[in-house]
Formats: structure tokens, sequence, C-alpha cells
């Protein structure tokens, strides 16, 4: 797994060991970075929900975000994210990493809101679940124009609005899809 593009470009990452963790794969995360290229600048928050080696959320630094929240449930996975972002001499003061089930950190209080969030769980995962909990949130999660990308199997049907939130967009490629979703302002 490699950084594709920006300031880590061609740096190799660490993986998780085993077949419980799926990667977003390199051209994916090519795919997903060209349609979010124009709202990335140094103000970009970037949310990596459900992070694994924490190679989007990296992505995103690499690119030029200012800042990138890391959560992911597995301790094993916490620790690889860390273990990447010192691989890479990334600032600290840059990203800061919870180990916390995306369901249950969504549902807390958050200091600021995030641009972007990316939600990429097992694929066996309540989606749903995740939607209704993450847009009774939204005002707390994301900013006025911010948007949430869910990475899901293509089988899997997404709603394409839940509360405050919408698809606007839905990428396929592969087996993979991303579903782009942005807040309503009601």
């Amino acid at each position: 797994m490699r950084i594709i593009s920006g300031e880590y470009r061609g740096r190799v990452l660490k993986s998780p060991a085993g077949q419980k963790t799926r990667p977003t794969s390199d051209r994916l995360r090519e795919t997903l970075f060209n349609v979010l290229a124009p709202k990335i600048d140094g103000d970009t928050r970037f949310l990596d929900l459900c992070a694994g080696s924490g190679a989007v959320g990296i992505e995103a630094i690499s690119r030029g975000a200012g800042f990138a929240t890391f959560v992911d449930k597995s301790n094993r996975a916490c620790a690889l994210i860390e273990e990447n972002l010192d691989l890479l001499k990334i600032p600290e003061e840059q990203t800061e990493v919870f180990r916390n089930a995306a369901e249950k950190f969504v549902a807390r209080e958050h200091p600021a809101a995030w641009d972007i969030a990316f939600y990429d769980p097992p694929y066996q995962e309540n989606y749903r679940h995740f939607l209704f909990e993450f847009a009774a949130n939204v005002s707390n999660l994301l900013t006025a124009d911010g948007i949430l990308i869910a990475e899901h199997h293509a089988k899997v049907i997404l709603p394409d609005a839940v509360g405050e939130v919408r698809r606007w967009r839905n990428l396929k490629q592969g087996e993979t899809q991303l579903s782009f979703y942005e807040r309503r302002l009601i």
C-alpha cells in the first residue's frame, strides 16, 4: 500500500496482517481523491472512520489537508496508524487517533466539525445503523458544506437520504461503490 500523490507520494505504508482488514485499493483511493481534490486545502479537517492502516486519512494529509482524525475500534489498527504516521514523520499536531467504534464516535460531542468524513467498515457491518447515527448528529460532525463518503460493496443498497444527509453521487469500481453524501441545510 502506497501513498498516491502529494507530499508523501510513493511512500509505502505498513499494512495490517491477516485477512480481517480490507484496505481501500490504490486505484479506488486515486478515484476518490480525484473527486475530493477541489475540497482539500490547508484548512480541511478529514475524518477517517474504520481507518484500518490510516491510508485514506494519510492520503488526505499528503494532498494538503491540514488535519486528520483516525478512528478504529481495534487496538492493533490504532497502533498501526500511529506507526504509519511516525514512519512518514507526519507532525502530531496534524493528527489524532481514537480507539472507538464508528457509531459510538459519531454519537459523541466534538469540539470542531470535519469537512470530509470517510466511512469504510467491514462489508458485513450495518451501514444503515451508522448512517442514521451520523445523520442524527450531522451538525456536530460536518461543516455546512461538509461531505460523508461511504465505501461499500456494490450489492449493498444504501438510502438516498437520511435526515439532513442526502446522497448526491455514486461511483462504482469493480465490486466496490463509493456513496457521497452532503448535508441538506433545512
